[in-house]
């Protein structure tokens, strides 16, 4: 089995890429660096005589399990659930059955959602990953919640399910898996309009997603440029949020300085006071590549509980 399947659902041979000028833009797959092993280790105790019975006794758990469909005999996606729960497989088994709970709950929103029905969010270019990593190795996605943003074009829901195509393919890559992703909120020009569009059910519904569903190390929640009527934003949003991710939540309006105290600005591209010579990666460009993988994207949506 190649490197590329042993990570996949399905049997892509070759690894999606699209070309930007001198930046081949694709899913990292390769096997952690050491510096990122050494962290797995670490924080993660990722060492071979706790990975292995982890891996074991988490099949075991799931194959007794007779309300779930899943690829119990995929290690790669076994490891997937294992890296955020630090390899305790009943921590690990929890997360699956409320990742696909969640899934379940707001089936309205997941049946079906490959990048090639979604378009419409990356190209209004709102939302988007960098590039490159941060200094932690972590992915950083960004999301435009402001000026750029048109709602009578795009709806909130669209966000979500942007977001949520976005991090199923951060949680292919083992050091994402490992070092986590952070997110910039970039609220310039956030206007009454915008704020309209935030009801409490789908606060509930984001923060019980970041909190309960990911299997992913989320790790950092950056908002930035933020008026001072995002006060109202976040009233909606503070009552559902626990201590652990309101500690992770920094507000640096446009004290870029202060953005960088948490991002290196060797990762960030001028327009966040930073010193990337990567040209950004369009909403669009991602699109390309996320296309590239609708069939994976199918293969992820027809695992979870089995239809009562």
């Amino acid at each position: 089995m190649g490197k590329i399947a042993k990570h996949m659902l399905t049997d892509l041979d070759k690894l999606p890429g699209v070309q930007l000028g001198d930046f081949l833009l694709q899913f990292e797959l390769d096997d952690p660096r050491e510096s990122v092993q050494e962290i797995a280790r670490k924080e993660l105790r990722e060492t071979p005589e706790i990975v292995e019975p982890a891996i074991e006794e988490l099949r075991r758990l799931l194959e007794d399990d007779k309300d779930l469909f899943v690829p119990s005999d995929n290690e790669a996606w076994l490891t997937r659930f294992l890296r955020p729960c630090k390899f305790y497989p009943e921590s690990a088994y929890s997360l699956i059955k409320r990742y696909y709970a969640f899934k379940q709950k707001h089936s309205k929103l997941y049946d079906g959602l490959i990048p090639s029905k979604e378009t419409n969010i990356f190209n209004q270019n709102v939302l988007t990953v960098l590039p490159t990593r941060d200094q932690h190795g972590r992915r950083v996605l960004v999301l435009e919640l402001g000026k750029k943003w048109k709602p009578s074009k795009c709806s909130l829901d669209e966000f979500f399910k942007g977001c949520v195509l976005f991090l199923e393919a951060a949680m292919l890559e083992p050091e994402t898996q490992i070092c986590g992703a952070v997110v910039i909120f970039d609220m310039e020009g956030l206007s009454m309009q915008h704020v309209l569009q935030f009801t409490p059910s789908f606060a509930n519904r984001i923060v019980e997603w970041l909190q309960e569903a990911i299997p992913l190390r989320i790790k950092g929640l950056y908002i930035i440029n933020q008026p001072f009527i995002f006060d109202m934003v976040f009233k909606v949003f503070k009552p559902f949020l626990k201590e652990k991710l309101r500690s992770r939540i920094v507000f640096t309006g446009s004290d870029k300085k202060l953005l960088h105290e948490y991002i290196s600005p060797k990762c960030l591209s001028d327009r966040y006071g930073g010193t990337l010579t990567i040209p950004t990666v369009s909403g669009a460009q991602w699109l390309e590549l996320l296309l590239m993988c609708d069939k994976e994207f199918s293969a992820i949506n027809s695992y979870g509980y089995k239809k009562k």
